[in-house]
């Protein structure tokens, strides 16, 4: 009060003068609501949704659900001109490695489960993760004949190539039905096919682009039997007299190849082949898994084109 006095008694002439201090601050309203009963703690790490009506999108995705953490993913380098987006990250490889993820229901079960897979490059890095998006009732009914789309997303969990497989004739007795893989990048938009091409003893592929024109030819052997040994299947040039890569299903041991159905195959290309090309291989892989290494519920691994 002597220091509001004093204040007062210094004004400058014709100053009102200054207020009187207000009362003590009064404290929280009575009856505030503490924290809802059995509300349960966020996981470790758990971000924040954002604004209110506005979905966050692409962020990255580091590890994926049942996936061992801590697996590395590929640098994104600088797209070059032309290149569809997210196809990046093959420029700057020749060798591809596709690991399908073991179900643990599907080992106990039986039943059949959309399968997953890891691309990586030749240093382990994830380059994509590939998911099947079908039905129960599809996968287990129709088992490794089944049609399929298969999304294959990037490091930031956006679908950059999507892969459609339809219903066809697995049989060469039936030349009028054959296989046969389109893929997309960006989804919708076709970069190439594989076809299966009729042959009695041999399982042959011709590979187009998004013209439909014929690019290259793949061969697999008279006896596709993983049996200790990898199986490769050589990607030839037109006139099938220059073998400029392969597709290789890997040998994954006893154990995993008995009881499971999880496959590894390995794809080598030259380093310049067109980055379209690149993408179109990935999906020839996907097709010859299905095709001869997946067996479904009741089914058996074919031993060739029969």
């Amino acid at each position: 009060m002597d220091t509001l006095f004093h204040m007062n008694a210094t004004r400058p002439p014709g100053h009102p003068g200054y207020p009187r201090p207000q009362g003590a601050y009064p404290g929280p309203r009575a009856g505030y609501p503490g924290p809802q009963a059995g509300y349960r703690a966020p996981p470790p790490g758990y971000g924040s949704a954002g604004p209110v009506r506005f979905a966050v999108q692409h962020q990255p995705v580091y590890n994926q659900p049942g996936r061992p953490a801590g697996v590395p993913w590929m640098p994104a380098p600088a797209p070059p001109a032309g290149c569809p987006p997210g196809l990046e990250y093959l420029t700057q490889i020749d060798q591809v490695l596709i690991h399908q993820q073991v179900e643990l229901l599907e080992v106990l079960v039986g039943f059949e489960t959309s399968n997953k897979y890891e691309i990586k490059n030749r240093l382990g890095q994830r380059i994509y993760f590939a998911v099947e998006d079908t039905d129960f009732c599809t996968r287990n009914c129709c088992g490794s004949n089944r049609p399929f789309t298969m999304k294959i997303l990037d490091l930031m969990g956006r679908e950059v190539i999507t892969l459609y497989r339809p219903l066809g004739c697995t049989s060469c007795c039936c030349p009028c039905c054959l296989q046969k893989i389109e893929i997309c990048a960006p989804p919708g938009v076709p970069v190439g096919y594989v076809t299966q091409t009729w042959h009695p003893c041999l399982p042959k592929f011709t590979v187009q682009n998004e013209k439909r024109q014929d690019v290259l030819r793949i061969t697999g052997p008279c006896l596709v039997c993983s049996c200790c040994a990898d199986v490769d299947f050589e990607i030839k040039s037109l006139n099938e007299e220059t073998v400029v890569g392969r597709i290789s299903k890997q040998w994954t041991g006893v154990v995993r190849e008995a009881f499971t159905d999880a496959d590894n195959f390995g794809i080598q290309f030259p380093l310049d082949l067109d980055v379209k090309m690149k993408a179109v291989m990935i999906g020839a892989c996907f097709l010859i898994d299905f095709m001869f290494f997946e067996s479904g519920r009741g089914q058996h691994q074919r031993a060739g084109v029969w």
